[in-house]
């Protein structure tokens, strides 16, 4: 897991360059019935749900990319486990959707390509009241609390589970945070951090057993070195900005085509914005 192109790594806003390039993710296919299950997997590392090539990005990058997985990492009661850091701060956790490129034929094929991979992360902290999206997965983690354990989870819409407004984010190239690391990932961060109520980031930290047949907690990789890479913003930052809980104006605008409003207004309301 050498190389100079690394992930995670530590976004610093002040020196974060704004690009007016950077257009507004958008999501295709995101909402599943409930009919269409999804397979749900401990796999030793982290907790995985495998989603359907009908998801895809249908805007925010130059090329095609369908969804394979998406996958959480997390800390312990006693401290955060999100991989990537804000100005050095670390939050509760962090979920990762996994694309790759339909130029190639698989997953696998993809890796391995310089322009192979996408992956959306967002940060989860600890709020007020039950994330509905989230408990779609979480309600079934005590299902799969052993390595190696399957269970099926009825499709949901996937979207909930990322931040309403998808405008706001940094953007870099790096790697996967697992071996075998190849440095073929395009890196989205949303500004926006979803929440998660007190006791599903309890069951999120605290369920699932390691192949040590001990608690899998604090499963995030250290921030690696950026090696003179860029990190570009898709919005102006201000370095003397820190931290600002409470709704901020513009993730209550707007939610995803994808959604209906009264959803985007309700996960507006349930989110934290990192820089304002």
């Amino acid at each position: 897991c050498g190389g100079t192109k690394q992930s995670p790594i530590n976004v610093d806003t002040a020196q974060a360059i704004f690009s007016p390039d950077l257009r507004p993710i958008q999501l295709s296919g995101y909402s599943l019935p409930a009919n269409q299950l999804l397979k749900l997997k401990n796999n030793g590392h982290t907790v995985v749900l495998e989603l359907p090539d009908s998801l895809a990005l249908a805007g925010g990058y130059a090329q095609q990319y369908r969804a394979a997985q998406l996958h959480l990492h997390w800390g312990s009661p006693a401290g955060p486990g999100s991989e990537h850091t804000i100005n050095g701060r670390r939050f509760a956790a962090e979920i990762h959707v996994v694309h790759y490129n339909t130029k190639y034929e698989s997953f696998t094929e993809a890796m391995v390509h310089s322009d192979g991979l996408a992956v959306l992360g967002a940060f989860l902290e600890v709020g007020h009241g039950e994330n509905q999206y989230y408990q779609e997965i979480l309600k079934h983690l005590h299902e799969i609390e052993e390595v190696g354990q399957e269970t099926l989870v009825p499709g949901f819409n996937i979207a909930g589970l990322l931040p309403a407004n998808l405008k706001l984010y940094f953007h870099y190239n790096g790697s996967l945070t697992t071996p075998p690391c190849y440095q073929t990932v395009k890196w989205t961060i949303f500004n926006q951090t979803m929440l998660l109520s007190h006791h599903q980031m309890s069951l999120l930290v605290s369920t699932l057993k390691s192949p040590e047949d001990e608690l899998l907690q604090n499963n995030y990789r250290p921030v690696q070195n950026l090696h003179g890479r860029q990190v570009l913003a898709s919005f102006q930052t201000s370095p003397s900005v820190k931290h600002i809980p409470g709704k901020c104006a513009e993730c209550a605008q707007a939610a995803p085509s994808s959604r209906d409003a009264v959803m985007g207004a309700a996960a507006a309301f349930s989110a934290l914005c990192i820089l304002q």
